[in-house]
């Protein structure tokens, strides 16, 4: 029997994912034969037995046959017993949604190649059914140093990459990850349980993160100065400019383990910084997409890694003196304690925070109150910036909580893939079991339940609490999940001063027809974004993103980010032009 690998296209194809099978392609798959066709020849490779195929179960000999965009071919010969290459994530994502993949192990991108890693797989289970889906390679502590020192040794070459050739990686990036749109957005919904609305919301913001980084690198630029400051600096001048940090650290949390990612290694290619990525242990399918799409750019592999790993060996992504910034997004506690160990490490921190929102008289409350649910209840309340504390004014207040109520009631809970669907599961129903345990806390201590308040194993309904004491849990931290508290106020001053009274200080929200007021909480407001006329749950993709106090240390956003993974270098000029 012979294999027919379908013809190239004149790039260079994936090593790690099954080549493209178009129409003049014959499907026949059972065979002793490995034959690559390109514009450049033939080669043809002995591969597998007939024996060892025909013992394959003829799932994964189907699941092999899928076709994938390709631009490399194997650089090895077979080793499994039926799978010539690790299965994608491509292939794998065709059989999530209804069943295992019984035996599919997905590689990390280990110096940009699709490997098996030597520590325990992740077992990953659908968060909706508990079902479960397929597990996933992670790295062993030598297999992370490894990737930092391939990273470390890329660095030259990525420095010499011209601003334009970047440019083209963002952008092919881009494009591949619209042609993927729904087939991305399904394994999110499979691995966060958010609606499939939501995920399809987050795929489309990737694209624009990369998009707009592609724009921000032909953006770069530097500062020409005079330095003739005093009589002993006469003729001097100056040219400052920026390189990159170095290799970066990169850890990534489950609730947008697409975006954040792309908000990482975005300015990171624009940049010319190499890196290592830590995905969530309970999203690495979602991330690890991103490492295939990589892997068929035209970005030096050895540059990048990807790569799940358990938590006895997450200190190895920090603790290494080769690793120059840090960036990571996660929960205050972990970011702190990893920023302590960091030593000589830069590091960037986002870190959340319990948002707050203020609805000021005279402005349309049936609009305010269908953002503010919007606000309080995507991506079931497990966003950094999901609206927690709501103060309107005594003069609003019962009208706002009637129509929080209305909108409350109006929210679909059930199957995320359903796509009338708004609330789905918690990611654990350790996580519901702890939201749970805090309703009951600020009840105790007084609170009334508005709507909501019960626990449907995984699920919580959309609730509101009203007079929430200021020491409860849902008043000081960060509840993560879809329940909100309301509160009246009658003093402009005194509700940011209220706002103010937390350890966070991410973003906040001000509803108000009064530009005075506008730019008294952009004055006064302590955190690191104030919107106008909008809850704070928005995010422009290109804005700076990041907060103060325990909300973190550093920005995202494209073009502010680059800041963070360069720093600069001054050029002192003397008797410039002088002959």
């Amino acid at each position: 029997f012979l294999l027919l690998a379908p013809t190239c296209t004149g790039k260079e194809a994936s090593p790690y994912s099954s080549l493209e099978v178009n129409a003049r392609t014959p499907r026949v798959w059972f065979c002793s034969c490995w034959t690559t066709l390109s514009a450049k020849g033939c080669r043809l490779t002995k591969s597998l037995g007939i024996s060892s195929i025909l013992a394959a179960p003829l799932k994964l000999m189907m699941l092999h046959r899928a076709s994938l965009r390709s631009r490399t071919p194997p650089s090895s010969l077979p080793t499994a017993p039926f799978l010539p290459h690790p299965l994608s994530v491509t292939v794998v994502s065709r059989y999530v949604r209804t069943e295992a993949v019984e035996g599919a192990q997905l590689p990390m991108y280990l110096a940009g190649r699709a490997v098996q890693g030597t520590a325990p797989p992740l077992r990953i289970h659908d968060v909706y059914d508990k079902q479960f889906r397929y597990s996933v390679s992670t790295a062993s502590a030598p297999e992370i140093s490894q990737a930092i020192d391939s990273a470390a040794e890329s660095l030259p070459v990525l420095q010499k990459l011209a601003s334009f050739e970047r440019k083209a990686i963002l952008l092919d990036i881009a494009a591949q990850i619209t042609e993927r749109q729904e087939e991305i957005s399904q394994i999110i919904v499979v691995e966060t349980g958010k609606s499939v609305t939501d995920a399809r919301g987050e795929v489309g913001r990737a694209i624009d993160t990369f998009t707009i980084a592609a724009e921000e690198v032909v953006r770069r630029g530097g500062d020409f100065g005079v330095a003739d400051i005093s009589p002993r600096n006469a003729g001097f001048s100056t040219l400052v400019t920026r390189f990159p940090v170095g290799v970066v650290s990169m850890v990534v949390p489950f609730n947008f383990p697409l975006n954040l990612a792309a908000h990482k290694v975005a300015p990171a290619i624009a940049t010319g910084c190499p890196f290592v990525m830590k995905p969530s242990d309970r999203t690495p399918m979602s991330t690890l997409v991103l490492g295939e799409i990589l892997s068929r750019t035209a970005l030096p592999p050895s540059s990048f890694s990807i790569l799940p790993a358990q938590l006895e060996v997450a200190s190895s992504f920090s603790e290494n003196e080769k690793v120059a910034l840090l960036s990571f997004t996660g929960s205050a506690k972990i970011g702190w304690m990893l920023k302590e160990r960091s030593g000589k490490t830069r590091v960037s921190l986002e870190l959340g925070g319990n948002a707050a929102c203020i609805i000021d008289e005279g402005v349309d409350i049936t609009k305010v109150a269908k953002g503010v649910a919007w606000g309080a209840f995507y991506g079931n309340g497990q966003s950094c910036i999901s609206v927690q504390r709501i103060f309107a004014h005594a003069n609003v207040v019962d009208e706002l909580r009637l129509k929080l109520v209305e909108e409350a009631k109006k929210l679909v809970v059930g199957d995320p893939r359903q796509e009338s669907t708004f609330l789905g599961p918690m990611i654990s129903e350790a996580e519901a079991v702890r939201i749970e345990s805090w309703i009951r806390e600020a009840v105790d201590g007084g609170a009334s339940v508005v709507v909501g308040g019960k626990r449907h194993g995984s699920f919580i309904d959309a609730t509101i609490l009203e007079n929430v004491p200021g020491h409860c849990q849902m008043n000081q931290e960060e509840v993560f999940g879809p329940v909100c508290s309301i509160a009246s106020f009658s003093d402009f001053k005194e509700v940011i001063k209220e706002v103010n009274n937390s350890r966070y200080g991410l973003q906040a929200g001000v509803f108000t027809r009064d530009l005075a007021k506008t730019f008294y909480a952009y004055n006064h407001l302590d955190v690191g974004g104030v919107v106008i006329n909008e809850v704070p749950s928005s995010r422009i993709d290109s804005m700076p993103y990041g907060g103060i106090k325990d909300s973190g240390v550093g920005r995202e956003g494209v073009k502010y980010a680059m800041e963070d993974f360069t720093e600069p270098r001054v050029l002192l000029l003397k008797d410039l032009g002088e002959l």
